[in-house]
Formats: structure tokens, sequence, C-alpha cells
């Protein structure tokens, strides 16, 4: 049942092992489209029908096109690049009777599915130069470490709710003895210098894998929040000609709150569209008022084991089509109106769309719908899709539901919007 895209999403994946990762294969996906890259430390000059990318911090990336016409406003979609994970110290080797390398958590995750796997390290470097310092992607591409459970002899309470200690328990073992002083030499044979500074973390070895009885169910690291950032690109890349101006974007920093410099709490998407307007003469607020976001962020699906955890009639399905989140506190950003326009898009479409809701005693999560809006303040809908074991190394999601939110993102990147009233939203 995997088609081109689920290919080439399992290669993306595959390929990401870090945030930074990530971001290199959209950049690659927007060169091999013909895009070109602006510096944020130069002036710049955009041109009628150009295409353009910028990244920020490496983890960070935003595209746009200019279209030929007049512009009506911006037709835009937010998604991120990082995941739940563990990062690696500085001074990161602790010596006992093993070699082990101390981290700790980066964002909230599932603990127990990264016990008795292969793991390695990736990210990025500082390298010394003579002049300062050079960023560097490194990834140790082999089975390099483990987390090893504690035998049910020792812990007789392993299957009783055991409460993990991230600081004892999630250690990885790296080596015996004889590895003290390896890990460092290894990074910096790999990086090619002495190493200033990393941000580097822990990666699940295992490969992105197609599965299932129709073969309808697609597992890797990374789904949430990477299936939704490449899917924007591919619709976005994929779309025909709009009177508005098509921007995606994809921050870093989601999953510890977006407060960053390359995050959705920061100026980025607010100074790049104030660039595009000051480069093409344009008013920013004017365009403004004529724009839409699409906040791109994967959703609960119900588990199969325990229905009871999702809301009764607002549970989506894996594979059964687009989900559109709602919340009466604003954690998602959905309302009427912006629910309105994204069913009327996805229904040009033919897409099918599934309404989310958490159940209303348990607390659910936020996304970076809510914070992009302190900076860009415009109608937005918060969308994902349908999975199961969200925050876990080893995610899931359906294969139909890529298909769906590809072409959703085409039709929407597609279309001009333009605001009658307040309140009235014409779809051309």
């Amino acid at each position: 049942m995997a088609n081109q895209n689920v290919t080439e999403l399992m290669q993306f994946l595959d390929a990401a092992p870090s945030v930074y990762h990530a971001v290199e294969g959209l950049k690659h996906m927007l060169e091999s489209a013909g895009y070109t890259r602006l510096d944020e430390a130069k002036q710049w000059s955009v041109e009628v029908g150009g295409k353009y990318y910028l990244t920020r911090g490496g983890s960070a990336i935003l595209a746009f096109r200019v279209p030929c016409a007049q512009p009506q406003g911006f037709m835009m979609t937010a998604s991120h690049s990082d995941r739940p994970t563990f990062k690696i110290k500085e001074n990161g080797e602790l010596e006992s009777k093993y070699i082990r390398i101390a981290t700790e958590k980066y964002g909230g995750m599932l603990m127990a599915p990264w016990f008795d796997r292969p793991l390695s390290v990736a990210g990025r470097v500082l390298v010394e130069t003579p002049t300062g310092a050079k960023t560097k992607l490194v990834n140790i591409d082999r089975d390099l470490m483990m987390i090893p459970n504690v035998a049910i002899h020792m812990n007789r309470k392993a299957n009783d709710g055991y409460t993990y200690n991230p600081a004892v328990d999630t250690i990885p073992l790296l080596g015996g003895k004889d590895a003290k002083g390896k890990f460092e030499a290894l990074l910096e044979k790999q990086a090619g210098g002495k190493i200033l500074a990393h941000d580097l973390y822990l990666y699940n070895r295992e490969p992105a894998t197609v599965w299932g009885i129709d073969e309808e169910y697609i597992s890797a690291q990374a789904i949430d929040d990477l299936e939704c950032a490449w899917g924007t690109v591919k619709g976005f890349l994929n779309a025909g000609v709009s009177g508005s101006i098509p921007v995606v974007c994809v921050f870093d920093s989601e999953e510890v709150g977006s407060s960053s410099v390359q995050g959705a709490a920061s100026t980025l998407l607010a100074d790049t569209l104030c660039r595009i307007c000051k480069a093409m003469n344009l008013d920013l607020n004017q365009l403004l008022s004529q724009s839409f976001m699409v906040s791109a962020d994967n959703a609960h699906a119900v588990h199969p084991n325990h229905p009871e955890y999702a809301d009764a009639n607002n549970a989506p399905v894996v594979n059964e089509g687009i989900v559109l989140k709602f919340n009466s506190n604003l954690r998602y950003t959905t309302d009427a109106v912006s629910a309105a326009v994204l069913r009327s898009v996805c229904n040009r479409a033919g897409i099918p769309v599934q309404s989310y809701y958490n159940r209303a005693d348990i607390a659910g999560g936020s996304t970076l719908g809510n914070i992009s809006l302190n900076q860009v303040s415009v109608p937005t809908a918060d969308i994902g899709l349908a999975q199961l074991a969200m925050h876990s190394c080893y995610e899931t999601a359906g294969v139909k539901d890529l298909a769906y939110l590809v072409k959703a993102m085409e039709e929407f990147y597609s279309c001009t919007l333009t605001v009658s009233a307040d309140g009235e939203y014409i779809i051309a």
C-alpha cells in the first residue's frame, strides 16, 4: 500500500536523526525545486515569480514564493522540527564499572520505549577555526549505545507501574572501562577538529517501516512532527498558482515551549513577512488582514486498547483523514471561522476531516499555533494527522493520512483568500 509519498517520507525520517538533519533534508527539497537561499544578515532583493527560503539556528526553515500579480495576502503553514529525546551533557562521560554518557530529558517523552534498543548520537558541533568557530553536523551512523533495563529478578515491580528516574535509569551505556575518552575522540574525528561546544541528542536506530495486514501503517522516529513538516513542504512545492503569497514555516523548540530564537515564539515569521513587504513595497497590515495560517502538528488517535481516554464523539481514527483540533481554552487555535475555512479547502480537495477534542477531564497538550499568534495575528486552524504512541521514540501513523495531508496542502497553497467582511471569506 506504500506509495511514493510514503517512500519519500520514510527516506526523509531515516536521514533526520536530529533537528538539524531534518532541516537539512527540507532545505534539500527546496533547493532541488529551485529555491534561492536568503541571508538574514544581508539586504534582500526579491523578484516577481521568485522562490526563496531562509534558515535560522540551523533548526528552523521558512520558504515563500512571490506571485506575479499584486498579492492578496499570505497563506501560511507552521509545523515543528524537534522531537522529545535525550540531550548529551557537557563533560558527558560517567566512569564506574562501565563508561556511560550523561544525558538530560528534552521535552515530554514516553521513557519506557527507549530501553533495550540500539541508539546513537547526532546533532551539531561547533569546531574551532583560526577565525572563530564553524558549525558541523555529526551523526555517528552505527549502533553505539543502549539503555539496558533492570532484570525482572532485581526489580519485581517493573510491570507494576515503575517510575523512571532520568538521573539514574535512562543513562545510556557506551562501553567498558577501556572506552574512557573514546566518545569525545570519535566526535572530533567525525567533526574534523577540536569541538568547542555541541548540541547532541540520542536517537533510535530502528528505520522507518510500513506494516499492518494491508500495509496501512507507518512507524518511525519523530513522526510527531516531521510528518507534518515534510507533508506541508511537499504540498507547498506541488501547489498551483495562487493570488496570495504562500509561506511554509518549520520552527524548532515546540516540545519545550517554543521560546528560542528559532521557535514559534520568536520573531522569525514576523521578521520575514515584514521584509517581504518592504522589498515589494507592500503594506504588511493590509496583507495580514487577508491572510490565514494552518498550524500542523499531529493529533492523538483513539487508542485500540484504551478508547476510554478519548472524547466519545471526537476521537480520530488513523487513516480516516485530516484532524481538526479544538480546545475551548485556546490550547489549540481553531475556532468556527478557521474551522470553516479549513473544511472548505479540504472539501474542495475531496479530503475527509475529523474533529479532535480532549476528554473533558483529561488535560491535553498544546502546540505552536497559539504561540505564533502572539507574533503574527491571523485566523489559524490547528490540524494534524492521527497517530499512536505520541512522544515515543518510535511512533505510528497512517499511510492514507499522509496522502490526505499532501493533497490538502496542495489545495490550500493554490487558494487565494479574500476577506470581504468581518466573518465573510471568499476562497478562490
